[in-house]
């Protein structure tokens, strides 16, 4: 079982596992980096062309794509501490639209926090010659998991972007959330994630429950602030 002790299932609405195993693969194709030279040099990995190390970061990156809301409130923390437009245009494009509750597939709370079931979407993925995964550690203690994508991956992450309409919305919230992401390992994902504390208070094993109305209500917030700030300047 691919996760950190989990043993009980969202109730929420459920993506596909043509959803699970597309929005997983973008997200590998993303945020992968390059090989080391030892990496390069096993025989299994000839047709690897970059790793994404640990499910930890998969989850969370995943996290923000299946929960709109808080990518947006995210963004619009972004824009607090920075000024930049863009981030505040992102997140209204997310919170003038009802994303947030038709895009919205919750997860569960557990020990590294919000965490959704892959084994299916990865078997998917392993199965059709696209990823490979590698564990790290013992039978009894897995430390880490790498996911390595393969040539014949990155060709149909290049076949989705081109020729499938379908998933323009994954292709465009992916580049979105690992811009967001930028460089960051997947501890510090998760300690951003903490901060919110609808996140942190939700107990283990229970979902965790949308910030939509909070997001608007700061959105909102931000605009009358610009907005009394153009007219005091007008």
């Amino acid at each position: 079982m691919d996760h950190n002790g989990a043993g009980t299932e969202s109730e929420g609405p459920a993506t596909s596992r043509e959803q699970d195993a597309v929005r997983i693969l973008l997200l590998i194709d993303g945020a992968c980096e390059p090989l080391s030279v030892p990496e390069q040099a096993e025989p299994v990995l000839q047709q690897a062309v970059g790793v994404m190390r640990t499910q930890v970061k998969l989850q969370k990156l995943d996290f923000w794509l299946r929960n709109p809301d808080f990518l947006a409130n995210e963004l619009l923390n972004g824009y607090e501490a920075t000024g930049e437009a863009e981030l505040l245009e992102h997140a209204a494009a997310i919170l003038d639209s009802e994303e947030p509750e038709v895009r919205r597939y919750p997860m569960l709370r557990h020990h590294f926090g919000a965490y959704g079931w892959l084994d299916d979407a990865l078997a998917v993925l392993r199965s059709a010659g696209l990823i490979i995964r590698q564990r790290r550690g013992t039978i009894e203690h897995v430390r880490q998991h790498d996911y390595y994508l393969l040539q014949h991956g990155r060709h149909v992450v290049r076949e989705i972007i081109r020729e499938a309409p379908a998933f323009a919305y994954y292709v465009d919230r992916v580049g979105l959330v690992l811009a967001l992401a930028g460089d960051r390992r997947g501890s510090e994902l998760k300690d951003m994630q903490y901060r919110i504390p609808e996140y942190a208070e939700t107990p283990r094993g229970q979902e965790i429950r949308s910030i939509s109305a909070k997001a608007r209500g700061r959105l909102a917030a931000l605009r009358q602030g610009i907005a009394a700030h153009e007219g005091g300047q007008a």
